[in-house]
């Protein structure tokens, strides 16, 4: 995994084309020549939601995780932390792999110590959550 970056700098690096994309997952089930296409998709879906109240780009840093549920489809996320203490303060799950979640988006935080999703539906309705 690559040094935590910023999440502001991870996308400057990421827009100026010059981003080792690779470097920003943590654990995958999938193929390795999977990883940059994947990662370029969570990498816009983190731009999407960079302007949102709920963090601090300037004290947070991103990785990727690409998941393997016992009952379900491989599913990727990434997870916004803090910079300083290394902690999760989100978990974003773009589309869920789990039977279950029915390919939900999901979004888990600490609010709630991660117990339950904070919002959970289209990838627009937790859009608009990270933006409202």
């Amino acid at each position: 995994m690559e040094k935590e970056m910023t999440i502001t700098e991870t996308l400057n690096k990421w827009k100026a084309g010059n981003l080792n994309v690779e470097g920003l997952w943590y654990d995958w089930f999938c193929k390795e020549t999977s990883l940059k296409n994947k990662g370029l998709r969570l990498l816009g879906r983190l731009n999407a939601i960079k302007n949102s109240p709920k963090f601090d780009n300037d004290k947070t840093y991103v990785f990727f995780k690409n998941n393997c549920p016992f009952n379900g489809t491989l599913y990727d996320d990434f997870r916004i932390c803090d910079l300083e203490t290394g902690s999760v303060v989100y978990c974003v799950v773009p589309k869920s792999g789990h039977i279950c979640d029915n390919g939900q988006a999901q979004v888990y935080g600490r609010e709630n110590k991660f117990e339950q999703p904070l919002v959970e539906g289209t990838w627009k309705e937790v859009k608009e959550w990270f933006l409202k």
